[in-house]
């Protein structure tokens, strides 16, 4: 008889239950304070402000740098923390968005302009 209850309460469990883990880093610290910035290269760079995202269940910083936007009419729009919740930096724009990928970093002059990613148009950001 416990045989048969335990099998059914592990039957009922599996079709009705739930189970869902997350791991949470919190807010990040609050930015740096960089009072200096770079000259600018050239026309059609834009500053990016130093920021805190999350890698590998914890928070980096990313220097502020200068770049070109990866299209026409791109503006970045800053990672933000709000209800609990990370939200990454990206760039908006022409009904647009697209995500700036930290690989692209090793290129220092054109890191995030004309990549034509097929990582736009994110939905879970706002």
């Amino acid at each position: 008889m416990k045989k048969l209850l335990a099998l059914m309460l592990l039957a009922g469990g599996c079709v009705f239950g739930q189970v869902s883990f997350g791991i949470s880093i919190g807010a990040p610290p609050p930015p740096r304070v960089i009072r200096t910035r770079p000259h600018n290269p050239g026309a059609g760079y834009v500053w990016v402000d130093g920021y805190w995202y999350a890698s590998n269940n914890r928070y980096a910083w990313h220097n502020g740098y200068y770049t070109r936007p990866p299209f026409e009419g791109a503006a970045w729009i800053g990672p933000r923390y709000e209800g609990k919740q990370f939200f990454a930096g990206y760039w908006s724009g022409n009904g647009r968005q697209e995500q700036h990928d930290h690989r692209w970093d090793k290129d220092k002059k054109n890191r995030d302009y004309d990549r034509n990613s097929d990582q736009g148009n994110h939905d879970n950001r706002r």
